[in-house]
């Protein structure tokens, strides 16, 4: 399929356009299958020059206030879609992104309207929407040197390494160059896979689909001390579940464990609808996070009904092809990893300096990453009620978040 994007472009076809999408929804479980709400809004891995509910005149401009404790919770984190076009002449176009259930978070380029509301304490709002107006299509021809960087955003760069089309949007301000358009956000819906863990390390996975259409291609698999186990469930029909056994397989080394995943689901992506190209960049956007990080995780591919119904697009005038991939990233927290947490806030509590600064560390080296706050709520809910204590904890997770910040030190890697 990759070998059919140059035909978009060449001379002498019509006038139309093709459009594909890519992005990942990520939802995060307990042990027992609980989906559990958790502050998305907390990794700096986007450049400076994108826009935010809270920065709608670019991250420089405005307060991040999505680090706060008391920043909204949600169920799902909607990472990096992006839209690319493809097209034999330069032409315009409007684009459109409704989010019934969830709200738009970040952007670029810079949007004609999306939606502006900051979240209440705890909830995400709903209804969000994004619009593009009068994007310009561009021949390829431009000066990728046209495109915004900085040193930040790690998560972002990749998704230029791709045979699409430039788009510019001019607005009062400002022209803006970029390879697609991108955005993001957050919503409280459950995922439509379920996964329950049996065992401290997750040794038995059930997975159940509990949405209205099959799931196809879930890759399943854990990484700890630097080697990895995986397996691949080809489809899991709606409303059945399967029990997967990890601990069957021998673990191999992280540089085996990517030569083999990656290779198979960029293969997968690209049977979808995506060109080669896009599931290369979408694969490196998130190869850190993905097959680097420890931890139990399944990715999955969304059905196109349901990326069609939880996120409605608009593009005028109409595509003569449109491609819509979009992956469900579960990350499960395992019974040791919730006990463990449990242990070193304890000794937080109770323990003196060197104990306090030793249970940082261990918290550090659990690699719950990101997920270590989410996972502090669900064991201080259970906790008998205690100002103290949970005052505490929240000390030992910022003192745990600033050392995993130290680059010598990177949070959830091997």
């Amino acid at each position: 399929m990759a070998a059919t994007v140059p035909m978009f472009a060449s001379p002498g076809t019509d006038a139309g356009y093709v459009a594909h999408e890519w992005g990942t929804f990520t939802s995060v479980q307990a042990s027992d299958g609980v989906q559990m709400k958790w502050n998305p809004l907390t990794v700096a891995e986007l450049p400076d020059f994108i826009y935010g509910v809270h920065w709608p005149e670019g991250k420089n401009g405005g307060q991040n206030l999505f680090a706060a404790k008391t920043a909204f919770l949600a169920l799902q984190r909607m990472e990096t879609p992006v839209i690319y076009f493809y097209a034999n002449e330069p032409q315009n176009v409007n684009v459109s992104v409704n989010f019934p259930s969830g709200t738009i978070t970040e952007w670029y380029p810079k949007a004609s309207r999306a939606n502006e509301i900051i979240a209440a304490k705890d909830s995400a709002p709903l209804n969000g929407q994004i619009r593009w107006q009068d994007v310009e299509i561009l021949g390829k021809s431009q000066d990728s040197s046209l495109y915004p960087k900085d040193i930040s955003g790690s998560h972002y760069y990749a998704a230029r390494e791709t045979e699409a089309n430039p788009i510019r949007i001019k607005t009062n301000s400002k022209t803006e160059t970029e390879k697609f358009l991108f955005y993001r956000g957050v919503a409280s819906f459950r995922a439509p896979l379920t996964v329950k863990q049996q065992g401290d390390n997750a040794e038995t996975l059930e997975v159940s689909n509990d949405g209205a259409e099959a799931l196809q291609s879930l890759f399943i698999y854990q990484i700890r001390n630097g080697r990895a186990v995986w397996t691949e469930l080809q489809q899991l029909p709606a409303g059945e579940s399967k029990t997967i056994q990890l601990n069957q397989k021998p673990a191999i080394s992280l540089t085996e464990f990517h030569e083999q995943i990656a290779p198979q689901l960029i293969e997968k992506l690209t049977r979808q609808g995506l060109f080669e190209p896009e599931a290369k960049a979408m694969v490196k956007t998130w190869d850190d996070s993905w097959f680097n990080e420890q931890g139990t995780r399944v990715l999955y591919i969304l059905p196109r009904a349901w990326t069609d119904r939880t996120l409605p697009l608009s593009i005028t005038p109409a595509p003569r092809q449109i491609a819509r991939v979009m992956v469900g990233r579960a990350e499960l927290i395992t019974p040791k990893m919730e006990f463990g947490l449990l242990r070193e806030m304890i000794q937080f509590n109770e323990g003196d300096e060197t104990a306090r600064a030793i249970a940082v560390e261990n918290t550090r080296k659990l690699g719950l990453g990101r997920f270590t706050e989410t996972t502090m709520r669900r064991i201080l809910a259970g906790a008998p009620k205690s100002a103290e204590f949970s005052n505490r904890s929240w000390e030992l997770l910022s003192a745990a978040s600033k050392s995993a910040r130290n680059p010598a030190k990177p949070l959830a890697r091997n």
